[in-house]
């Protein structure tokens, strides 16, 4: 008998693993970046890259707001050329962390996207800052 998941063959495991630790270069997840920010040991800036209007309704704890549009080198001055960004839209349906992200890799800046943006990080169960006061959350 034949099905769609075995008609083609698993990669070999050396395959496989040269695959999946690539995919980590590219991409991390919102436990990951949620245990970073809870821990205080955040080597890296969190962008959210939606509208400024979607940043002020409820945006990760500690983000900033740069929208994929705005990222040019000019609005990157304050960090050091070394310095890792990860992005993160509205989730799987919006494709601005990917733009971000390539913006970003254009002007030789480490990027990487937070995979499931806000509403991942919603999933999870993690809780948004608004705009309203620093600190606040919904």
């Amino acid at each position: 008998m034949s099905n769609n998941v075995t008609a083609v063959p698993a990669a070999s495991s050396e395959d496989a693993l040269a695959h999946f630790e690539r995919r980590l270069t590219f991409e991390t997840d919102c436990w990951d970046v949620q245990d970073a920010l809870e821990r205080k040991v955040a080597d890296f800036v969190l962008l959210d890259v939606r509208s400024p209007e979607l940043y002020e309704a409820g945006h990760i704890p500690g983000a900033i707001t740069l929208p994929h549009a705005r990222i040019v080198e000019r609005n990157l001055t304050a960090w050091d050329e070394s310095t890792l960004f990860v992005v993160y839209c509205a989730g799987p349906h919006c494709n601005g962390a990917n733009k971000a992200a390539v913006r970003l890799a254009r002007l030789g800046r480490p990027v990487k996207e937070m995979i499931g943006g806000v509403t991942g990080w919603l999933d999870e169960g993690f809780v948004l800052a608004d705009g309203s006061e620093p600190g606040d959350v919904r």
